[in-house]
């Protein structure tokens, strides 16, 4: 996967397959990202849409201020949190809990790989809500410290707290769940 900023450029100069290589690259972990924040897949899914929508509509200008991925995901959350003001305003809930099915040469190992990450996707968004994006920002899309911090908008020192508490929550449910917990 390249940062994406190159893409997006050549998507912006008139290359209008280079999106195309945007959305594939970023289009997944997007989903959960937003997912961590709004708890809902369906909604995840189209928000990350609505996103792609805007890159290819809009065109906002990409400034290098940040990775390319930090800047995508920060518009992300923006779309996440207009969907969870557009929720509470309309109190429309829904409880789906898909996953994608992967197929692989060893299915009873893609299973027990699938039923742990499904575990541990429900687990963390249990959680409340900052552990939640936190979780998902550093360990599912490998984001630092200093790209989290930027993503949510918060201080370098206010992260390191967030995920050391997200990470001892997450510790106590999957505990409680009797998961066997290796530390993160």
């Amino acid at each position: 996967m390249s940062d994406g900023s190159s893409s997006y450029s050549r998507f912006l100069s008139g290359d209008r397959d280079a999106i195309d290589e945007v959305i594939r690259d970023y289009k997944d972990g997007l989903i959960y990202y937003i997912n961590s924040i709004i708890g809902d897949m369906d909604l995840s899914e189209e928000a990350a849409i609505d996103v792609f929508i805007k890159l290819y509509v809009d065109k906002p200008a990409f400034k290098g201020g940040s990775a390319f991925k930090t800047w995508l995901y920060t518009i992300g959350r923006n779309k996440a949190y207009d969907i969870l003001r557009k929720r509470a305003r309309s109190a429309v809930l829904s409880l789906d809990d898909d996953f994608p099915v992967q197929s692989d040469e060893n299915i009873e190992q893609n299973y027990i790989q699938q039923e742990e990450g499904s575990m541990l996707r429900r687990t963390v968004s249990r959680l409340k809500p900052e552990y939640s994006q936190i979780l998902c920002l550093v360990y599912f899309e490998n984001f630092d410290n200093s790209e989290a911090a930027r993503i949510m908008n918060k201080s370098s020192k206010q992260i390191r707290d967030l995920l050391y508490r997200a990470k001892n929550a997450l510790k106590r449910e999957l505990e409680k769940e009797g998961a066997y917990y290796d530390g993160l």
